[in-house]
């Protein structure tokens, strides 16, 4: 079993109403679904995997083999223990954003210039996708977004994590990526066409969210739990490490200001009171930073108590 496959391309036309019900099921059942026919071009994709990929095998892939969670994983193996890793992540990872443009990797070929290409058309994506939450949501158009902003000299936050997970030879003794919620709005993953890893957690179990060309898989954070008043859950996921194949992820977030203040924007019955508090998300991500591998409730507790 996958998650779910949306066509984009339909919320336009007269299958609308089906498209934006098929939406909100998935925000509320499973917090996970893939749209194809989104509008980003096969062409700009097919460049974002080629310079991430040869910006990994050029600019990071000799310090990933001299990095923490490899020099680990050679002790355990030395000395035969039977541990495994728990604290650190068998990840390369490194972040873009537009405030840190001028540390983005500059050896690669036109890494730079595909890359900011690739955002502007990813951020005009997740504008649509929260637009399509307020409407599902019973919110006027452009909520979420406002919410996200802190005013006018702090605009919402959009990142964009480049990841790659070499192969590893004891994927039992490693975490690939821990099990974790994302603590903001609404993210936009750019996940390998082959090979897999990435797993959510549905009824239960785990589940792999199945490579699929080209698609742009949506996650929902924290903030959407809230602005939500829990109708949509942010949702435990991970990346499991494999002995084959080097999983490329681009993950892009969309993020509010940390000046930004959030509370429930629905509203529930009497005898369903609001359970998540008003808090600004500065103090939400100092929280965060602290507690991300552990449960999630506590942390709606700890800010409330700030």
């Amino acid at each position: 079993m996958g998650i779910p496959v949306i066509d984009f391309s339909k919320i336009e036309g007269k299958e609308r109403a089906d498209t934006l019900a098929e939406i909100d099921r998935c925000c509320e059942e499973w917090g996970f679904f893939q749209l194809i026919n989104h509008g980003i071009t096969e062409e700009l994709l097919e460049r974002v995997k080629k310079v991430a990929t040869e910006c990994y095998k050029l600019e990071r892939e000799q310090g990933f083999k001299n990095s923490k969670p490899v020099q680990l994983l050679n002790d355990l193996v030395e000395k035969k223990s039977a541990e495994k890793i728990e604290n650190v992540d068998w990840e390369d990872v490194f972040l873009l954003s537009d405030e840190n443009d001028t540390e983005w990797p500059s050896k690669t070929i036109g890494f730079k210039e595909t890359m900011k290409e690739y955002r502007i058309e990813l951020k005009k994506l997740g504008h649509k996708v929260m637009e399509i939450m307020d409407e599902n949501l019973g919110l006027p158009k452009g909520y979420i977004k406002n919410a996200f902003d802190g005013g006018i000299d702090n605009a919402a936050f959009f990142g964009t994590k480049v990841s790659h997970y070499p192969p590893c030879p004891y994927p039992e003794k490693v975490n690939a990526l821990r099990a974790h919620t994302d603590a903001g709005g609404v993210v936009l993953l750019f996940q390998d066409d082959e090979v897999k890893g990435l797993q959510m957690l549905k009824d239960g179990v785990w589940i792999d969210v199945q490579p699929l060309k080209n698609a742009i898989v949506i996650n929902t954070g924290d903030q959407i739990e809230v602005l939500s008043n829990g109708r949509y859950k942010s949702i435990w996921h991970r990346v499991v490490p494999q002995t084959d194949g080097q999983r490329r992820s681009i993950a892009s977030f969309y993020n509010p200001s940390l000046k930004a203040t959030i509370q429930p924007a629905v509203e529930k019955k009497v005898e369903d009171a609001t359970k998540y508090p008003k808090f600004v998300f500065e103090d939400y991500m100092s929280i965060y930073l602290e507690q991300k591998f552990q449960a999630k409730e506590p942390r709606f507790q700890a800010v409330e108590a700030i």
